[in-house]
């Protein structure tokens, strides 16, 4: 799926930060968001917050994990278009 931002920038992917919650946009993003915040703050693991995905990651290992099951709330039932759409 891929969001337009306000700013006229687009996502392809979001991704959650396991240690504190942060979402941020995957690598094929524009941003890389989610691996900026993992730079900055050395928070080791994501998760994808895009519905259906129950996958994850941990950086400093380079380990992908297939099957990492949501905690309640973690991942949203679906993502919202722009309201300037």
């Amino acid at each position: 799926m891929q969001g337009v931002l306000k700013s006229g920038g687009v996502w392809v992917h979001l991704r959650l930060c396991l240690a504190c919650g942060h979402v941020g946009c995957c690598d094929n993003s524009p941003n890389r968001h989610a691996t900026k915040h993992f730079h900055h703050s050395h928070h080791p693991a994501i998760r994808s917050y895009e519905p259906g995905e129950g996958w994850g990651y941990c950086y400093p290992d380079d380990l992908f994990v297939d099957d990492l099951p949501a905690r309640p709330g973690e991942v949203p039932p679906r993502h919202f278009d722009s309201p300037d759409e």
